[in-house]
C-alpha cells in the first residue's frame, strides 16, 4: 500500500508539474503575442499559415513556417534578430510566392534589439509546439 500510495503522490506531483509548465508556456506567449502586437508584428505576421480571409497570402511569413524553415539553423536567432532590426534584401527573400510583402523593413525604431531576441527565440520554439 505504501508503495502504492508513493507512486500516487508521485503521479500527482509530476501533473503539477506539468500543469505549471503549461501555465508557464502560456504566460510566455501571452507575453509575446503582447510584445509582437505593440511592435507592429501582426500587421504583416501570424502565427499559423493559411491564406488570409479573402483568399490572398500573408504580407509576411507565418512564423511556424518561419520556425520550421529555420529549425535545423543554429544561428537562426542572431540572424532573423538582425533581419528584423535591419530590414531584409527583397532580392534574396526566400518566401516569393509563400507571401504577397517583397521584403521586411527595418524595426529599430518599433523594438529594441533585446525584445526582438526574446521575440524570435519564441517564434522559433513553435516549431516544438
Amino acid at each position: 500500500m505504501n508503495a502504492f500510495r508513493s507512486a500516487l503522490t508521485a503521479g500527482l506531483l509530476m501533473l503539477g508539474a506539468g500543469s505549471q509548465l503549461a501555465l508557464a508556456d502560456a504566460a510566455k506567449d501571452t507575453e509575446m503575442l503582447k510584445l509582437a502586437s505593440t511592435s507592429g508584428c501582426l500587421t504583416c505576421h501570424h502565427i499559423e499559415p493559411g491564406k488570409l480571409p479573402d483568399g490572398r497570402a500573408p504580407v509576411g511569413p507565418a512564423w511556424r513556417d518561419v520556425a520550421a524553415k529555420y529549425k535545423d539553423n543554429k544561428d537562426a536567432q542572431n540572424q532573423l534578430t538582425q533581419i528584423v532590426m535591419q530590414g531584409s534584401n527583397p532580392y534574396s527573400s526566400h518566401w516569393k510566392g509563400k507571401v504577397t510583402g517583397l521584403a521586411m523593413p527595418p524595426n529599430a525604431v518599433a523594438i529594441t534589439e533585446a525584445d526582438a531576441s526574446k521575440l524570435v527565440g519564441w517564434i522559433l520554439s513553435l516549431n516544438t509546439k
